[in-house]
């Protein structure tokens, strides 16, 4: 079953009887999406995106905490909300599995304070972690532990507490993401490629949790770039010419798609090194790692036409586009208002949403 406490820090009682909101932030934008429990089951609410320009967020580090504070005020006033889960990307969160003895007198959150030097290179006192049981046998637990510097979540805490505004949990984004893809019960592994504007992240689920994750300099914005340097159009010229043909081969269409070739080749890769990196390299028990089943991709520019098709034929491996509803709603009793090209760059915000409304 799907882990649904991996990796949320400073978790809160649950509030079953309240709209849940997630909060996907990011270093151009902040993606939310508010989730009620009816009579009839999961409902779609409010959601939008808010886009910023640079110099508020990077890398997931708050930079201009004010200018932070002002857009989350504007959300709280304008959506009505006064709580939400919110995501870590991935470049911030150090993610490692660790094998402790098992004792009558072991105390798993000190034996694994001892091993951090090991894993994270930050001083101890500097970190905050969370873990998660993986696995067990009569002579060792094997645990999940995801480590932040303190100064980023208390950095998020901070501009939080001044809006007013509760945050339940921090949590690892691909997790987040892997809530609202994969589907409750499945325990098989998937690589989830979220392909955003300007970087992707690479994550690998096995067993309900994100046991591997790495981020590649590579998004969106990479591609219309190409465009608009082979064309000499402007950036929202490119943009349209992108969202319009994508690798398409049709008459008309073939210059773009050798413009795009560049950019796309560099991700396929990419995603193929890491691909290989998992099935080649044993687990840290030395154990042979379970073998990916499929690739899903989301992400804004996962719409990119002709992008699966491209990455199965050229990675030989089966590749499809991600349904973040799985865990939401019954496309046979309720069909969201969004459509599905839009939803792709939500899969964060409705994971982070969604584990208000699961079993912990």
């Amino acid at each position: 079953m799907l882990n649904r406490s991996y990796n949320k820090f400073f978790p809160l009682p649950d509030f079953l009887s309240k709209p849940s909101f997630g909060l996907d932030i990011s270093d151009e934008s902040i993606k939310f999406i508010e989730i009620l429990q009816t009579h009839k089951g999961l409902h779609i609410g409010k959601y939008g995106e808010k886009k910023f320009p640079a110099g508020i967020i990077g890398s997931g580090k708050i930079i201009d905490s004010k200018r932070l504070k002002d857009i989350l005020l504007e959300l709280k006033k304008v959506e009505g909300m006064n709580s939400a889960r919110v995501s870590l990307p991935e470049e911030q969160v150090y993610l490692f599995k660790l094998k402790i003895p098992r004792e009558k007198s072991i105390n798993i959150r000190e034996a694994i304070e001892l091993s951090l030097e090991e894993y994270v290179p930050i001083p101890p006192a500097d970190i905050i972690f969370d873990y998660e049981l993986f696995s067990e046998d009569d002579q060792n637990f094997e645990v999940q532990v995801s480590a932040v510097p303190k100064q980023i979540i208390e950095g998020y805490i901070s501009v939080f507490k001044d809006c007013n505004l509760d945050a339940p949990s921090f949590e690892l984004e691909a997790q987040a993401g892997a809530r609202s893809i994969v589907k409750d019960g499945d325990n098989d592994t998937y690589m989830i490629v979220d392909f955003g504007n300007d970087r992707t992240g690479l994550s690998v689920v096995s067993n309900g949790m994100v046991v591997f994750t790495s981020t590649l300099d590579i998004g969106g914005i990479l591609l219309t770039r190409l465009i608009e340097k082979n064309f000499k159009v402007s950036f929202a010229e490119a943009e349209a010419m992108k969202l319009k043909y994508g690798l398409s081969r049709n008459t008309g269409s073939q210059d773009i798609f050798s413009a795009l070739l560049n950019g796309v080749s560099i991700l396929r890769d990419e995603i193929s090194k890491n691909f290989i990196y998992w099935h080649t390299h044993k687990d840290e028990n030395g154990k042979d790692r379970p073998a990916i089943k499929k690739i899903i991709l989301c992400g804004g520019d996962a719409n990119l036409i002709g992008l699966v098709e491209y990455l199965s034929i050229t990675m030989h491996q089966n590749i499809e586009l991600a349904n973040v509803w799985t865990n939401v709603v019954s496309s046979d009793k309720y069909i969201p208002i969004m459509v599905f090209e839009e939803s792709l760059s939500y899969a964060t915000a409705v994971g982070l949403a969604l584990a208000d409304f699961v079993d912990e």
